[in-house]
């Protein structure tokens, strides 16, 4: 509950959990990123070898010491696109306009979704081998938080749910939640874990997560329903909203 009320207090210092529009978007895109990488790992976890993706913010060198955000993709997207959508750039701009520093790092996870399944366990692979890959490049995997839309929404909460310390904030954008899921019957599990929540008003989802929502047994410390749909147009506008308030959580 302390962290729960220093995170809001974090979020009121930063103007609020307004949605940048558009015009901060095009900002964000002037910047340019820190260092961008994608490589192959070989994840045993999922019997293969799979994109690992990390980000720096400008001006950081390495990032070794800092924080990470783990990044789960939705059904769509893999870790070869984010440099393409700008998650560099939008990183740099969040710790331009001061936000704590902090580095994203994601890989490849299926199609399916993040939930575990015979010789094929993506969950386990962002439990423990992203983590591991993170520390070898000197990151701080002390300090973790989770980001996902989509299916990965979904997946960063059952993460959360899974491992209940792991993380210290799961953002979750339009996860892809249905009642009677697994999601919602280990809901209860999230009691200690800072959640932040968006939605857009137009996504066919929107009932699925007010529903989610509803069912928490804390409110989110972050998010709010805005226009929009189920689409990376409505979940770039609050990518640096987002990043403001994992930066905080992590410092």
């Amino acid at each position: 509950m302390r962290r729960r009320t220093l995170l809001r207090s974090a979020i009121a210092a930063a103007g609020g959990v307004g949605v940048v529009g558009v015009n901060g978007l095009s900002r964000a895109a002037e910047i340019q990123p820190g260092a961008e990488r994608v490589e192959k790992k070989d994840s045993v976890s999922r019997g293969r070898s799979v994109d690992f993706y990390t980000a720096v913010p400008a001006g950081h060198g390495d990032g070794k010491g800092l924080p990470v955000c783990i990044v789960l993709h939705g059904a769509a997207k893999r870790p070869g696109d984010f440099a393409r959508l700008g998650f560099g750039r939008a990183l740099s701009r969040a710790v331009e306009k001061g936000a704590p520093p902090f580095v994203l790092a994601g890989a490849n996870g299926g199609r399916r979704g993040w939930r575990p399944k015979p010789g094929d366990d993506p969950q386990r692979m962002a439990y423990e081998e992203v983590p591991n890959w993170c520390a070898e490049r000197g990151f701080d995997i002390t300090r973790l938080a989770l980001w996902g839309w989509s299916t990965g929404g979904a997946g960063a909460l059952l993460l959360a749910e899974t491992f209940r310390s792991f993380a210290r904030l799961t953002a979750a954008f339009s996860p892809a939640v249905a009642l009677g899921d697994q999601v919602f019957e280990q809901v209860g599990r999230l009691r200690s874990q800072p959640l932040g929540l968006w939605c857009g008003l137009d996504d066919r989802l929107l009932k699925n997560v007010q529903a989610l929502q509803r069912a928490l047994p804390l409110p989110p410390v972050a998010g709010r329903y805005t226009d929009g749909g189920h689409t990376f147009d409505y979940w770039q506008t609050i990518i640096p909203e987002a990043f403001r308030i994992i930066g905080s959580t992590l410092d």
